[in-house]
């Protein structure tokens, strides 16, 4: 499993270590910031360089076909999904060849919108339901890596 760490929510990191422990998988924090993880054998975190998408292009070098990548970052899931990866927002929604099409463009909408000085606002406050939504698509995630499907 991949992390795009420097904006995943502190909660979901901690499913994700919870989660490596109990399937024994590996997790990387990929992040260009010094990040504190849990000793583990299965936990790291990989410091990048500061820049632009110089965390995604380290993720997008090393992930390998039916890794999991969990990201908020809409051209990074593409990527990713690309590679043959599965890609996963924090949210618990997962990016699909289905619906990459439609967020690509949103997301190239709102930057266009917030280019013009249009205030479009955050992202939604972070909830117990997304929490669960998270939790609920990492457990189908680690199941279908069990089983070998």
């Amino acid at each position: 499993m991949w992390v795009d760490a420097d904006a995943c929510p502190g909660v979901i990191k901690d499913i994700l270590f919870r989660a490596a422990e109990r399937a024994r998988v590996e997790v990387t924090l990929v992040a260009n910031q010094w990040l504190r993880t849990p000793p583990s054998r299965f936990i790291r975190a990989l410091q990048v360089p500061g820049g632009l998408d110089v965390a995604d292009g380290a993720i997008v070098e090393r992930v390998s076909p039916g890794d999991l990548v969990v990201t908020q970052d809409i051209p990074l899931a593409a990527l990713v999904l690309a590679k043959g990866g599965i890609a996963l927002d924090p949210r618990g929604e997962l990016h699909t060849a289905d619906n990459m099409a439609e967020r690509l463009s949103m997301r190239n909408f709102m930057d266009e919108l917030r280019g013009t000085g249009v205030q479009t606002g955050g992202p939604a406050a972070f909830h117990a339901r997304d929490r669960q939504a998270f939790a609920n698509q990492l457990d189908r995630w680690l199941a279908r890596r069990a089983s070998g499907t």
